[in-house]
């Protein structure tokens, strides 16, 4: 448990109430306004995962957790216990909370990733049906329903009848007398219904008089003939009262029945409007989780960019100065932290920004700082800042700094945080750096971490005589005389008084005596050798500026090189598309050419027309089709072996040579389960290389070339009509005609619902003699026809 005289000079109050500004609900910023940080790190790592869990769930959805409904029944609750009958307003109170408890635990149980939360919802009971019982009895109002019980109905009817009564009776007198009326109207004086008469006409309506106006001119009257009825009404409105406290007393007996029930539904409720407080204030701060890390296992404190988070809430809110944040990296051998520096340099901020950060960690607050933030769990976190100064008790400044370390000696752990300010300030010099010493060697015994604030140079030196100690100092603006408050590792600070004060006008005789008689040339090497650490040190981080500044500049160029690429990229495909697109085109043209002339030669088919056609066709390669001293040498001189893997370009398939090519250039190969004889022609190598055809012996006579093939065309002969046929029937037919088939084929299956296409397709897909088969020209019945070539 954290003593709350830290929790003090750390303001830690002062967080919570900025805390508390991000509740839902008046419990949660009760609560806010007391937190206190996690006495176990397994509690402080619970509250870390549930505010992780909320921030994570408002960041999915705008609205956050609702908490619409939820109010404090806790005072509705122990009366309750203390068997009081709870009003209306109190009852609808609990129903609207039970409403929204319910639709709080909705939110969670949609969250497929909220272990922590889940679990604690898990535990929340709502019962629907006192909820209902609530609805049904109460109005929105607060007040009992007529249905609530028929008795009651039964009461207010009679309690109409019997107004409606008097109302009518009032009237009639106050239209018999009209003369003696100030005004007809009927109002009320307590229970009762009343006449405003004129006090001049005070004996023309006897009655009873229940009040009088101010001027003393009109006179309330309740006369004779209603005082009977106004007296019934009463007895009614008792009998009323009555019945409302019974219906009150059963729905409050039933909220005692589920007492614990429901002040547990009051925690988990509170429990989670505390997470999001929360995850609220730690999205508002700019913070991130913190992870506790074991130092002993040799894990270094991270906290840089670090901010306090009060410091914040002044900037953005009281228009505060720029907060400057702090860098710690504290190294897992070191046990104590020495800091100088000038006066509001800010080296007490540092403490107190640090202990900030510790406390908000406990209690499961992210922490102002970048990523990562690695911070240890400390049991204890003692602080001795500012002055304790008090005439009452006769105490001096330096009497309330001991009283107070004598406290933190006697609570001290090996796993605490230690924060002392100005450390053995307020004495002789001499002997409170002497105690500062002491103590400061005995809390790197006994502590985990201490950090101290000092102006005694002796402290910088520990740091050379253990390695448990390290300097740092805030850093000091020696042109604009004033502190940047930025802390400086490694470095410790330099005395600045003589500097100051030569700088403001101090004759230099004086600061040359002084210098002097604070040890002369000795004192000014130290400061020497300090400054130009100082200076080697900002020469260091304008480097690394600069150094930063060109890593962006080259991750910039790298985007643009990469933009650009990419550019280049798409319009490299666009042309190929577009060159493809023009190849499409060129051979879509020359099939319809070529399906004309083969129209024209089954019209008539002669030997002019084969002749005429003949030429058409070669008049279309040439302009068609690119040239062949376009097309690119292939690679000769391949010669394939037996088990050599080639391609076979005209079928698609890779296959292996099984017997080498004989003297007419022919050979066996295998691709699957299939053999074949290929000629050496149309194989090729793996890398493209076209096969040297063996030499054949010289014959006598040469052989003439045979002609060229004439181009196909579709006669009653190769053409298959399957239309109406089912697949098997079909395969059969087509099996026949693929037997006898000596060049290209067309089978007609039309269109229809396509299962007689596909199963053709597949047919031809897998049959040996077929070595493609594609869609006829649209003259030919486009996609209703199916060209096959045999081979």
């Amino acid at each position: 448990m954290i003593a709350s005289e830290t929790l003090d000079l750390l303001e830690w109050p002062r967080l919570c109430q900025h805390l508390a500004t991000f509740a839902s609900t008046k419990l949660g910023t009760v609560a806010a306004r007391h937190w206190q940080p996690a006495a176990s790190l397994e509690e402080s790592q619970r509250l870390l995962a549930q505010t992780e869990e909320v921030y994570r769930l408002e960041s999915r959805q705008t609205s956050g957790l609702p908490f619409d409904g939820i109010m404090d029944i806790g005072p509705s609750l122990e009366r309750a216990e203390r068997q009081g009958v709870l009003s209306g307003e109190e009852l609808l109170a609990i129903a609207t909370t039970l409403a929204g408890a319910r639709n709080l635990r909705r939110v969670i149980d949609d969250q497929a990733d909220m272990p922590v939360l889940t679990e604690l919802v898990s535990e929340l009971r709502t019962y629907p049906e006192i909820e209902q019982s609530i609805h049904f009895c109460i109005d929105d109002r607060g007040e009992v329903m007529d249905r609530a019980s028929p008795k009651l109905a039964e009461i207010r009817e009679k309690q109409r009848s019997q107004r409606e009564e008097v109302r009518q009776t009032l009237f009639r007198i106050m239209q018999r007398q009209s003369q003696a009326m100030q005004e007809s109207v009927i109002t009320q004086r307590g229970d009762r219904f009343v006449i405003p008469v004129k006090a001049s006409h005070k004996d023309a309506i006897p009655g009873i008089v229940h009040d009088t106006s101010t001027s003393g001119a009109t006179l309330y009257v309740e006369p004779h003939t209603v005082v009977e009825r106004n007296n019934r009404l009463r007895q009614l409105q008792r009998q009323e009262q009555a019945e409302e406290a019974v219906i009150l007393g059963r729905l409050t007996a039933e909220i005692a029945e589920v007492l614990p029930t429901l002040e547990r539904l009051l925690a988990i409720v509170t429990t989670l409007d505390l997470a999001a407080a929360r995850a609220r204030y730690s999205f508002w701060l700019g913070g991130n989780v913190p992870r506790f890390v074991q130092r002993t296992a040799g894990e270094v404190v991270t906290l840089r960019s670090l901010r306090h988070p009060l410091l914040v809430w002044q900037q953005q809110h009281e228009q505060g100065s720029a907060v400057v944040p702090i860098d710690l990296m504290i190294q897992p051998q070191l046990r104590v932290v020495a800091i100088t520096g000038p006066n509001t340099g800010g080296k007490t901020v540092t403490l107190k920004t640090l202990g900030l950060a510790a406390l908000m960690a406990k209690a499961g607050l992210y922490v102002a700082a970048r990523e990562p933030v690695e911070i240890p769990w400390f049991d204890q976190i003692l602080a001795d800042i500012g002055d304790e100064q008090s005439l009452q008790q006769s105490l001096s400044t330096f009497s309330g700094h001991i009283r107070r370390i004598v406290r933190i000696l006697d609570r001290v752990t090996p796993d605490s945080l230690v924060l002392l300010d100005e450390v053995g300030a307020g004495t002789d010099p001499t002997e409170g750096s002497a105690l500062a010493i002491a103590l400061l060697q005995t809390l790197a015994d006994a502590a985990q971490l201490t950090v101290a604030t000092t102006h005694f140079g002796e402290l910088k030196a520990l740091k050379y005589q253990d390695d448990r100690f390290e300097n740092a100092s805030v850093e000091f603006d020696d042109v604009s005389l004033s502190p940047t408050y930025r802390l400086l590792w490694g470095i410790p600070g330099r005395s600045n008084a003589l500097t100051i004060a030569r700088r403001l006008g101090l004759s230099d005789s004086v600061v040359a005596q002084a210098q002097q008689r604070v040890g002369g040339s000795a004192s000014e090497e130290v400061n020497q050798v300090i400054a130009g650490l100082e200076a080697q040190r900002r020469r260091q981080e304008d480097k690394a500026t600069e150094a930063a500044k060109i890593l962006v500049q080259a991750e910039q160029l790298h985007a643009e090189v990469a933009r650009k690429a990419g550019l280049l990229k798409q319009r490299e495909q666009a042309l190929q598309q577009e060159q493809e697109r023009a190849v499409q085109e060129a051979i879509a043209q020359a099939r319809r050419e070529i399906a004309q002339v083969i129209k024209q030669l089954q019209r008539g088919p002669t030997a002019q027309g084969a002749q005429q056609a003949t030429q058409n066709l070669n008049a279309i390669a040439t302009r068609q089709l690119p040239s062949q001293q376009a097309a690119p040498k292939p690679k000769p001189g391949f010669q394939p072996q037996v088990g050599d893997r080639v391609r076979i370009p005209r079928l698609g398939q890779t296959a292996e040579v099984l017997t080498a090519p004989d003297e007419d250039g022919e050979m066996t190969v295998r691709f699957g389960l299939m053999k074949m004889t290929v000629a050496l022609e149309d194989v090729e190598s793996l890398q493209g290389e076209k096969p040297e055809r063996p030499p054949k012996p010289p014959k006598a006579v040469a052989e003439m070339p045979p002609p060229p093939p004439a181009p196909a065309i579709r006669t009653s002969r190769n053409t298959v009509d399957v239309r109406g046929k089912r697949v098997a029937e079909a395969e059969t037919v087509l099996e026949g005609a693929i037997a006898e088939a000596d060049g290209p084929l067309w089978i007609i299956h039309g269109h229809g619902t396509g299962k007689l296409r596909q199963g053709i397709h597949a047919f031809l897909q897998q049959h040996p003699q077929v070595s493609r088969f594609e869609p006829a020209e649209q003259a030919d019945g486009g996609t209703g026809v199916t060209v096959v070539h045999v081979h």
